[in-house]
């Protein structure tokens, strides 16, 4: 009998996934998420805004753009370091923090909207990572999410991954960020008008092979899924990979079109 492992030790796991692969080089495929996020949010000049698991920083560069005193805390160094660049690229002021979601280095209601868009999502200890969303943003300011959904193109790649290399015992599906029920659960009753709504993202690769051959390179979760493996391993992961980009295809050209479908979460701090 496997014993399940602590919310801490997932993390350390998690940790290690996000900071394999390359995520530069996947992190532009959800642009669209945040700026979409940004605008249903309908974020105000000069409001104070954090970005949760800021990735390379889409969310917190839209915010900043638009204006605001903006914040944005990862966990994996690169990817804050990434964030730096981007910003300072624009000469943009971002306040950007190597820091734990679930353990957020700001006093209770600092933020006029705290913010996520599919990063949240992948945090060990989900009721801790909403709490701190909540604990931070001041009454009446507004929590924004974007999460994949489990139906979804993404939700169906990480139930692939899960298939070919399990996830450890006692683990949370990130998907359950991506549930309308299960997010209006852990945002409890110290937020109030609480709104989803379900929108895509249309991505595009030369190929379904190519797709599959980009993300075991690339993406953390599936990269370190596949170094797991034996040859015939990574070989049946790879054909089911190619396999849902296939049958999630719009194009009839060769290469892939895809619409990936996620849930964008709103709520007000009550």
């Amino acid at each position: 009998m496997t014993d399940t492992v602590t919310f801490e030790e997932i993390k350390a796991k998690q940790q290690k996934i996000w900071s394999s692969g390359d995520y530069g080089k996947i992190a532009w495929i959800t642009v669209p998420v945040a700026e979409t996020l940004a605008e249903v949010v309908d974020l105000r000049p000069g409001s104070r805004v954090l970005d949760v698991a800021t990735g390379t920083g889409h969310v917190a560069l839209a915010a900043a753009r638009r204006f605001c005193d903006v914040s944005g805390i990862d966990y994996v160094p690169a990817l804050v370091d990434s964030a730096h660049r981007r910003a300072a690229a624009e000469d943009l002021d971002i306040d950007f923090r190597e820091a734990d979601a679930e353990d957020l280095p700001f006093d209770d209601a600092t933020f006029d909207y705290t913010l996520s868009a599919i990063g949240v999502m992948f945090t060990a200890d989900h009721q801790r990572a909403a709490n701190e969303l909540v604990r931070v943003t001041r009454p009446g300011g507004r929590v924004g999410i974007a999460s994949w959904t489990a139906t979804g193109f993404v939700g169906q790649l990480l139930k692939t991954v899960g298939k070919h290399a399990a996830p450890p015992p006692g683990s949370l599906p990130p998907v359950r960020w991506g549930d309308e029920a299960t997010v209006r659960e852990m945002l409890g009753e110290h937020v109030s008008d609480t709104a989803f709504s379900k929108t895509r993202v249309t991505q595009r690769f030369l190929s379904p092979e190519h797709f599959a051959d980009f993300f075991l390179t690339h993406y953390g979760p599936t990269h370190m899924a596949a170094a797991r493996l034996d040859d015939d391993g990574r070989a049946a992961f790879r054909a089911d990979m190619i396999a849902l980009a296939a049958e999630s295809n719009k194009a009839t050209d060769g290469t892939l079109v895809s619409d990936w479908e996620y849930l964008i979460t709103i709520a007000t701090k009550a």
